[in-house]
């Protein structure tokens, strides 16, 4: 199993994705920033790392948001996915083809990779939530 570290960077009401590039597996779909824990790497650090190599920003980690496990045809990734806010830098396309800073509103216009499918259903869930406090 492959452990795999994403950040979810919230802006006011909108957070990050970002967009694979087309050469590399699930080529173009849109995704949380992040990537796989090097051995000897805690999940902050390489959640730093990963931020730093395909942002060129420095995050801050926060709390965990959720974990989830999911069997890729090629691949089995158990992701965490933290909160986190960006202590230094504005994002750069370093890796991805695209940016984007989205409200909850628009995730079902994008095409996001099948692991962050459990992810993107509790924003959504979290949503309606906050919405029927008001």
């Amino acid at each position: 199993m492959t452990e795999v570290v994403a950040a979810l960077i919230w802006d006011g009401d909108r957070f990050l994705i970002c967009q694979r590039p087309a050469h590399k597996t699930r080529g173009l779909l849109w995704e949380f920033v992040g990537g796989k824990v090097e051995p000897g790497e805690t999940h902050r650090e390489a959640l730093i790392r990963e931020c730093r190599e395909e942002l060129g920003i420095t995050v801050v980690p926060g709390a965990l948001f959720m974990e989830l496990v999911h069997e890729y045809p090629d691949l089995t990734v158990r992701l965490s996915l933290y909160h986190a806010v960006i202590g230094n830098g504005t994002p750069q396309k370093l890796e991805h083809r695209d940016l984007r800073l989205i409200p909850v509103s628009q995730i079902d216009d994008y095409e996001f990779c099948p692991a962050d499918e459990d992810i993107l259903a509790e924003l959504k869930r979290r949503e309606r939530e906050k919405n029927h406090a008001v």
